[in-house]
């Protein structure tokens, strides 16, 4: 039966029949491998095909000269030995009836000179972009006909690789860098009125033509307005007549609508909003575009649930909803629609820790999907195992505990769950304390969901000791305890301070004057500082390191420092805490420089400390003279995906690891990946 589901309609893209309304839009998950789309590429892509996508689109920002240095993994089109590796990955993709474009770009400012070629970084004009940081040079004329050029060397690449299409990237880039006036400041051909900005997007548009004929699929990823509040820039209205005006050529197939600028952190959060924001922030104006360009219209920003993209099709907002972010966190989306398993896709949470990885300078990794990029080690769908069944004991209900009994139960085994409080979440639901990043919440209830469904006996309320693990008769103990606080670092006035743990399980609340001593530079301190903020207390943030919050990144510090800049939160660096000591009805807090090789005082109501977690592990031990392997971990096995086979103990009843936190204090991804690669081989 043919579906009524608005979602499984196909669209009619010129000559190619996309078989239903959900894309992967471009983006760099940094697997390239020498600026090639080599295995690791492919697989992560071939997998959103099997999924069930009908467009996924490569090579976010690959470049097309030498000169566009690559920023972040980028893809280098300007090669022509790309072109077999186009070939290898499209037909991959092909294979499974999804079309694959590419998108193609020069960076212009949005790049650095001290990379790759070492060569000057362009642009129309020498104003410096400031997440990169570069000062440009303005490009010359010659600049300007070898770049259109590289543009349509490029494109003919991607024709000769077997991709269907191509998309222009024009928000932050050289291309549409000239319609700006807050990036466009010449006063030749290609600076002044809006024709002649047009200009050079206009000569690229031609050159691709004339490289790859009318009949290749060529659209334009374009910003349609770049709110600048307080600069001078592409509004709505110019956005929209530079759209028509690139529709009027007859050269371009599809929009690809953007809204915002990306030259600022804080500036891009609003364009790739995180969790916190409203779902679809642009989708209005994106549906303002689709009504009077005449053209199909694509569009991605936070639309990661299938109501939302649903509703942006029905409505005729969108031809194409691009739902990026939610395949990393589940590639099979569309597959489960088709279904009818709609409730068991893998929620995108809106952590952003894909990106904030990328402007890292490391690869994207969704936070709860390990899968996804280790697509050639680790499986999105976890198979029955073809050895015999299982009983394993996993106690902890952290994600670390929900996804070693997630995995287990869909690997056939029998699977006991036990933990200590009322609920499972563990560390994950003191994140999910602030309003703001509640929707953290899903990597949780999605696992519980999962392991309900697959009969895991889950227990609560029991504070699980040696005798109760041993009373269940395991061939399996996996022991995801987590971790606690760790104040050990303090040499004087442990017993005076409270936790980040304490603030937000209210256990304490915010004084009115509070110094928060951050010594793990990652979310949870600033999760503790903002609810202190909001709380109206006067705080003071001191780190040791020369940044606030070194782990946190691009996508996520933003609406932290907002939070902070409002309420007037004090934030020095520098400086360690080294004691903390009664003073009349207040706390003297000492502070401690490397640099300066000298100590100050706060005289404060409340000190919060966040130095990470020390392993709760008692039980672990406990259980390690009864395990046959003693608890040791074949590092070699568990890094290439194969069971654990390790024996030190003939005697013992049944293997035992730790996992998460109980080994040491890391991150929600480290945890769920440490519970994947263990038990998909058992």
């Amino acid at each position: 039966m043919t579906s009524k589901d608005p979602l499984l309609q196909p669209f009619q893209l010129k000559h190619l029949t996309l078989k239903n309304r959900v894309m992967s839009t471009a983006h760099e998950p940094a697997y390239s491998e020498d600026g090639m789309p080599k295995e690791r590429y492919r697989l992560y892509h071939e997998e959103k095909a099997k999924g069930g996508i009908a467009l996924t689109v490569i090579g976010g920002s690959a470049i097309v000269a030498p000169d566009s240095a690559p920023a972040f993994g980028n893809l280098y089109v300007y090669k022509d030995e790309i072109v077999p590796w186009f070939r290898e990955l499209s037909d991959a993709v092909h294979a499974h009836g999804c079309a694959v474009m590419c998108q193609i770009t020069h960076l212009g400012r949005r790049t650095n000179w001290n990379k790759a070629d070492w060569l000057p970084v362009i642009s129309p004009s020498p104003v410096r972009e400031p997440a990169h940081r570069a000062f440009p040079k303005e490009a010359e004329d010659f600049d300007l006909r070898r770049v259109v050029k590289a543009y349509g060397d490029a494109a003919r690449r991607c024709r000769e690789g077997g991709l269907d299409g191509i998309e222009i990237e024009a928000y932050g880039h050289l291309f549409d860098a000239f319609w700006s006036p807050a990036t466009n400041q010449r006063t030749d051909a290609y600076g002044g009125s809006l024709e002649n900005r047009l200009r050079f997007g206009l000569e690229v548009l031609e050159e691709i033509r004339r490289q790859v004929g009318q009949d290749y699929i060529v659209g334009v990823r374009l910003v349609v307005d770049e709110d600048r509040k307080r600069q001078t820039g592409v509004d709505a209205a110019e956005g929209l007549e530079i759209a028509r005006r690139l529709v009027a050529t007859g050269w371009v197939d599809f929009l690809n609508v953007i809204k915002g600028h990306i030259d600022t952190d804080e500036a891009l959060s609003h364009v790739i909003p995180s969790m916190g924001t409203p779902a679809a922030p642009h989708l209005a104006l994106a549906g303002d575009v689709r009504r009077e360009m005449g053209v199909p219209v694509f569009h991605a920003a936070r639309i990661n649930d299938v109501a939302t993209a649903r509703y942006a099709v029905s409505e005729g907002l969108l031809d194409m909803v691009g739902m990026t972010r939610a395949h990393m966190a589940d590639p099979h989306i569309v597959a489960k629609i088709e279904r009818g398993e709609e409730q068991q896709i893998r929620p995108c949470v809106g952590a952003s820790y894909c990106i904030d990885r990328i402007y890292e300078g490391n690869e994207a990794l969704c936070v709860h999907n390990p899968a996804t990029g280790r697509e050639a080690t680790m499986p999105h769908v976890i198979r029955r195992t073809d050895g015999p069944t299982q009983k394993v004991v996993v106690v902890g209900a952290g994600p670390a505990g929900l996804e070693a009994a997630r995995v287990a139960a869909a690997r056939g085994h029998e699977v006991v769950l036990l933990e200590a409080s009322a609920q499972t979440g563990g560390q994950v639901r003191l994140a999910a304390a602030l309003s703001r990043r509640k929707e953290i919440v899903g990597i949780v209830d999605w696992r519980t969901e999962q392991c309900e469904r697959l009969g895991v006996s889950m227990r609560f309320n029991i504070l699980a000791e040696a005798e109760d693990v041993r009373a269940e008769k395991p061939d399996v103990a996996i022991i995801a305890t987590g971790g606690l606080p760790n104040t050990s670092f303090l040499p004087d006035g442990e017993d005076l301070v409270v936790t980040t743990w304490d603030i937000l399980s209210g256990a304490a609340k915010p004084a009115d004057d509070v110094l928060l001593f951050d010594d793990n530079g990652a979310h949870p301190g600033m999760t503790a500082a903002e609810a202190i903020a909001l709380a109206g207390a006067r705080l003071e943030i001191a780190t040791p390191e020369r940044t606030l919050a070194p782990d946190v990144g691009g996508m996520n510090y933003p609406a932290y420092f907002k939070v902070f800049a409002e309420y007037g939160v004090t934030i020095t660096l520098n400086q360690r805490l080294i004691g903390v000591r009664r003073e009349g009805n207040k706390l003297a807090a000492t502070l401690y420089s490397d640099y300066a090789r000298a100590t100050q005082e706060r005289l404060v109501d409340q000190v919060v400390v966040e130095h990470g977690t020390l392993p709760f592990d008692d039980l672990y031990f406990a259980l390690k003279p009864d395990s046959r392997n003693g608890g040791e971990i074949d590092i070699d096995a568990l890094t290439a995906g194969q069971p654990q086979a390790t024996v030190n103990n003939r005697d013992g009843a049944f293997q035992l690891f730790r996992i998460g936190d109980a080994v040491s204090s890391r991150n929600i991804h480290a945890a769920i990946y440490d519970a994947l690669r263990l038990c998909v081989a058992m």
